[in-house]
């Protein structure tokens, strides 16, 4: 009675989470009669399968696409690498003041964001960097609070003797990271990779800020062309907008395994 009353409770929790995105795929496939009409149905009248062909011609979604995928990939190399690399030498390298700048790292996740947005908009204007990808993907290459200390805590538990052992055999600090770091702390590099990747893909206040050339701009910003002064092709829009969330979805399914094992910091060194 007890696992039948835990498997109704998550099936119910379940659907309660899905409604939503069911909702975008019901409305992604209705006319604008059946979206604007009251009360509204939960199922179309007529599946028209012809609006994500619509939705995709609307604009050159296929430019924006590549564009998406070119930031997003990047950002993933920076933040996986450069944050690794710092984690490791907050965990594993002794320098005087260590406790105090880690401290100091972590104190910067309590800076709001958009504290700091009109000071970067500066900083970046002054490099010459607006309408293009740089400060959409220079600034991963520099770390991250939250990733630095989730990827410390795996290399904390990677035994010290490993590394001791290492340095005997004339291994340097790189070498140690990029062969016994990286591969030890695969569950961890996963979940940056996913968070990372999530972040980036579907971002929309930087290529907002920064980007003006048309030729430039990502999903998020393509999206906004169903959106009018005067109305907003809400079924186009559900259509797109179910496109651009589908590669999330199919990355978290396939990993989800190492996103849980990253989540759960006592398994850095199993």
């Amino acid at each position: 009675m007890w696992r039948l009353f835990n498997f109704v409770l998550l099936a119910a929790g379940s659907l309660l989470i899905l409604s939503p995105l069911w909702w975008m795929f019901a409305t992604s496939l209705k006319t604008m009669g059946e979206v604007m009409s009251y009360p509204p149905s939960f199922f179309p009248e007529s599946w028209e399968w012809t609006n994500y062909i619509r939705a995709w011609q609307a604009a050159p979604f296929t430019t924006y696409t590549i564009n998406t995928i070119t930031i997003t990939t990047l950002v993933v190399i920076g933040s996986v690498l450069a944050n690794s690399f710092i984690a490791y030498g907050f965990a594993k390298i002794p320098f005087r003041g260590k406790g105090i700048w880690f401290a100091i790292v972590l104190s910067t996740m309590m800076i709001p964001g958009f504290v700091t947005l009109i000071p970067q908009y500066v900083l970046f204007a002054n490099l010459g960097w607006v309408n293009t990808y740089y400060p959409l993907i220079v600034p991963h290459f520099f770390g991250s609070a939250f990733y630095i200390f989730l990827l410390r805590q795996f290399y904390m538990t990677i035994p010290t003797e490993l590394i001791e052992a290492a340095k005997i055999e004339g291994a340097s600090h790189f070498y140690i990271w990029w062969k016994i770091g990286l591969p030890l702390t695969k569950p961890a590099l996963a979940t940056v990779a996913i968070f990372s990747f999530n972040g980036a893909w579907n971002d929309f206040l930087g290529p907002l800020l920064y980007l003006n050339d048309e030729n430039l701009y990502t999903l998020q910003l393509g999206l906004a062309v169903f959106k009018g002064q005067l109305s907003t092709q809400w079924n186009y829009l559900m259509a797109g907008s179910l496109l651009v969330l589908l590669p999330v979805i199919l990355l978290f399914f396939f990993f989800q395994k190492y996103f849980i094992q990253g989540i759960n910091l006592s398994s850095g060194g199993k």
